[in-house]
Parts: structure tokens; sequence; C-alpha cells
């Protein structure tokens, strides 16, 4: 029997930038666009690509202005580490402006966390059903964090340099495909730690309502429970997206929209639920 229709709006995290971002945001939010220019820098969508202090809120700017330019609605919303705060507005937890404001201070503490330990990053992980435990195992023995799981065959490590630099070399002895992100943090990991305590006192500042539909955790891979507990903990805790993408699934999603900047969510769904077919 043909499932009824339902369709779950994804609002993209950081990595998906692009370089029309800022005509986009003036074009369908310019109200969102003087605000951002005003709290975060004038030249805030020219350094996107230059850290999250400037990354996360031109994103943030471009996934609501892309939401509006698409003008459709979701049964369910998801959003990719920053994107839940987006996915949170556009169901109507959250304002726009308060977004905004919680958005760019997460970005500016989480680089000022980076730069504090000043000795962090990511890498990411060729993975397969038959490699993910010994993925793990790497993990643990070389202290590192699994920071994203983003899909069937993608995992990322976060963690001090020196111990990616071990857990790489033991993937290697296993014939496992590791790279070398070129971000400079440990994101998603205990190393964001100095940003928890300030980043829960601008939640707190915060007015936050009941969502108007589902919205999915990245922490839990469930639709928010405790919004601002579920908020601090996504800064220290894994980014269980390809877990999301499979809860989705669950519950009936057939249609999956995303809002953009970029295509990269899209793509991991592709990617995840055909694997999830093809292995099923």
């Amino acid at each position: 029997m043909a499932r009824d229709r339902q369709t779950a709006l994804l609002f993209p995290g950081q990595g998906s930038q692009t370089a029309d971002m800022r005509e986009t945001v003036e074009r369908q939010r310019p109200d969102l666009l003087e605000l951002a220019l005003e709290e975060v820098g004038p030249d805030l969508f020219e350094r996107a690509a230059d850290g999250t202090r400037w990354a996360q809120p031109a994103i943030y700017c471009a996934a609501l202005a892309g939401w509006r330019e698409l003008d459709t609605d979701g049964d369910v919303m998801a959003g990719h580490s920053l994107g839940e705060i987006t996915a949170l507005v556009a169901a109507d937890a959250i304002s726009a402006e308060d977004g905004l404001r919680l958005i760019a201070a997460r970005g500016r503490l989480m680089q000022e966390a980076a730069e504090t330990t000043g000795d962090g990053g990511m890498t990411a992980v060729r993975a397969r059903d038959d490699n993910r435990d010994a993925i793990a195992e790497v993990a643990a023995e070389a202290g590192v964090s699994i920071a994203n799981d983003n899909a069937p065959d993608q995992l990322v490590l976060s963690g001090a340099v020196g111990a990616l630099d071990t857990a790489e070399a033991l993937l290697k002895e296993r014939g496992i495909r590791a790279k070398r992100l070129p971000v400079a943090g440990a994101f998603h990991s205990p190393l964001m730690e100095p940003a928890v305590e300030p980043f829960q006192a601008a939640v707190d500042a915060i007015e936050i309502a009941e969502p108007r539909v589902p919205v999915y955790s990245c922490v839990t891979a469930e639709p928010f429970d405790d919004i601002p507990q579920r908020l601090v903990e996504a800064i220290t805790h894994p980014v269980r997206w390809f877990e999301v993408l499979r809860a989705l699934d669950g519950r009936g999603v057939t249609d999956f929209v995303e809002t953009g900047p970029g295509r990269v969510l899209t793509n991991l769904v592709k990617k995840s639920l055909a694997m999830e077919a093809a292995g099923a």
C-alpha cells in the first residue's frame, strides 16, 4: 500500500555555504540581513568560509530565506547541527530574531572555544557496515570522539590534533580511509566545553515555545523534548544525522525538501536511504 505523502523540511549546517547567500537573504529576508550585519559584522557573508563565527549566522539567514523562496512547509522538520535552531524557528518555537542572536552567539562561542584550546581538528572517515565497530574502537583507543554520523559511509572524528594523528595511523593499519578536514576546531566533542556555560546563558535569555510540528534533535534522533537542554548538549554531543534520517523514514516521510544553501543534506538523504533500502 502506498504511503500518504509526508514532507520533511531539512535545514543545513556548516559546510553548506554558497556564494549567493547574501543575495538570497537580501531578496527574501532583508530584515534578517540588516540584523545579521548589526549582530555579526558588515563582512558576514564574505567571511563565511573563514570560521564558525561568520559561517553559522550566514547559513542560518540563507536557510530561512531559501525556505521562504521555496514557499512550502513540512509535516516534520530537522536540521543538521546549527540547522536545528533554524528548524525550530521555522516551526515557530523560536522567533527569527532570537534565532539569529542565538546562532551568532553559538558560532562565536564555538570559535572562541576552538581558539582557547588551540589544538583541535576533525577527520572524515569512510565507513561501511562491516567497519563501524573498528572505527569506534580506534576512536576510543586514540581518545577522539565520533562527532558526526552523517550517512552509512561517512563518520567524522573530532579531537586534539595529536590524537587525530594517532587515529588516522590506526585507521590506515586497518585499511580504512580517512581525510583531515580544513577546520580549526574539535567541534561536537568535549573540547567544546568552554562554550557550554555561556551558550546556556544565551539559550536561557530567549523565549522558546512548543513547535507547531515535530522537530528532530540531532542529539537524540527523536523529536525535541527539552529544547533548551538539547540545544546546549548539541555543542559537545555528536550529530546523529543518519539516525535522524532513519527515524524520519520510519515515521513515514516520503519527501525530503532541503531549504539550502547548497545540497549537502539532499545528497545525504539519497545516500542514506538508498543504502538502507539496499541493505533491507
